[in-house]
């Protein structure tokens, strides 16, 4: 079936192209142990940009896309966040993006295949039609449609449910990981048994948490330790004004405190983050992409004694003195993507969130005449919004709601 879409290609002039592209219905499975299965044709109605897909752009100029093709195509059509129409359910849905051969997509190993929509060996939601696996289609909320159209401000906040679903993973990574590295200690402080010592461990994990950077992920986390641990000490750190409205809504969000990284040395912003937290971090939160982020964890203190070092950046080496790391009983781990629960979890929270205020939309002609000039000169430029979508078919949006 050919029909319009953006998509991938290798070369270094045209990375990404809007036009005539054929789609195919591949089999798939969600999970491992589950048939592999048709997919079924959904319709794209709002879709979001991510910086994965930059990420894809730039590897498509430097000729090294192509193991991120479908199966047969010279090209992969982009896009991963967004709300999609099932023409033959007769309802709305949001796509998993990730499925294969794997029980677990947060736990997969090295003998194990998958793919993601739009990212991955698998075409995407940038297109008119896509096929997907009928399984990975998930429910959104009852409420919002209303004479066969879709609220534009449900949305605007379903566009984050990937990243939002990624967060609620990390969470409970730190929560099993606290819990299983200070529980004993607790057993001896407390003087309690072992199940209430693991409660006491998981809470205390998020005494005092470092987020370094402040893209939406970041945002996201705090928002979701906030909301299970209200009690929790929270300090972003990134570069933005403090008076800016990222900042302000951030710090909203997660009831947190904010610490702008504009010293003349490291030594004084980590003094600074301390001195906000009112002492050394339990879990420190890297989500900026850069390199100091490690250095003021561990070469400047910032993290302290039996803490959890998080790594969400997915970019800066990670580089620490083994003798205290080794003393002080840190945690390094890194992960990322999400089970299907997780992203349901995800669905049902930001039905209710305001995350519409921090998405902009820019217009599907301006985008699709020029893609790459939009990506660089709109979408990723600097100053550009924390997030920006487009409405693909108007047809199933009421953008009065």
């Amino acid at each position: 079936m050919i029909v319009k879409g953006t998509y991938f290609q290798n070369s270094e002039t045209n990375p990404l192209v809007y036009g005539d592209v054929e789609i195919h219905n591949i089999k798939r499975r969600r999970l491992r142990g589950e048939e592999e299965k048709e997919g079924i044709l959904a319709e794209s109605v709002f879709v979001g940009f991510c910086g994965t897909d930059y990420t894809l752009m730039h590897m498509g100029k430097e000729n090294n896309l192509s193991h991120k093709f479908p199966e047969g195509c010279n090209r992969l059509i982009n896009g991963h966040e967004g709300v999609v129409w099932v023409p033959s359910e007769n309802r709305f849905a949001i796509v998993l993006i990730r499925g294969g051969n794997s029980y677990d997509p947060t736990r997969f190993t090295e003998e194990e295949t998958y793919f993601e929509y739009g990212c991955d060996q698998a075409d995407g939601l940038f297109s008119d039609k896509n096929y997907y696996n009928p399984d990975m289609l998930l429910e959104i909320p009852d409420g919002y449609v209303k004479d066969g159209k879709i609220s534009l401000t449900l949305c605007k906040r379903l566009v984050f449910s990937d990243p939002y679903a990624c967060m609620i993973f990390q969470r409970e990574r730190m929560e099993d990981l606290g819990e299983a590295q200070n529980f004993r200690v607790k057993m001896a402080q407390y003087k309690c048994s072992e199940e209430k010592a693991r409660e006491i461990a998981r809470k205390e994990t998020f005494d005092r948490v470092c987020i370094f950077g402040l893209g939406t992920t970041g945002m996201f986390i705090g928002d979701l330790i906030h909301q299970r641990y209200p009690d929790a000490k929270i300090v972003f750190v990134a570069r933005s004004e403090e008076n800016s409205p990222k900042v302000s809504f951030a710090i909203k969000q997660a009831k947190a405190s904010y610490v702008r990284s504009a010293f003349d040395t490291k030594e004084e912003l980590a003094e600074a983050i301390k001195e906000k937290l009112g002492g050394t971090a339990t879990v420190f939160i890297g989500s900026s992409g850069a390199e100091i982020e490690h250095e003021i964890a561990f070469k400047y203190g910032v993290l302290g004694c039996n803490g959890i070092y998080n790594s969400f950046s997915l970019g800066p080496d990670v580089t620490f003195d083994t003798m205290p790391f080794g003393f002080k009983n840190q945690v390094i781990f890194g992960s990322i993507n999400f089970r299907q629960d997780h992203m349901e979890e995800a669905i049902r929270i930001l039905q209710n969130s305001c995350y519409d205020e921090i998405v902009e939309l820019i217009d599907k002609e301006t985008f699709t005449n020029d893609p790459v000039g939009a990506y660089e000169n709109t979408i990723y430029a600097k100053g550009a919004p924390m997030k920006t979508a487009v409405i693909w078919n108007e047809d199933y949006v009421d953008g009065g709601r």
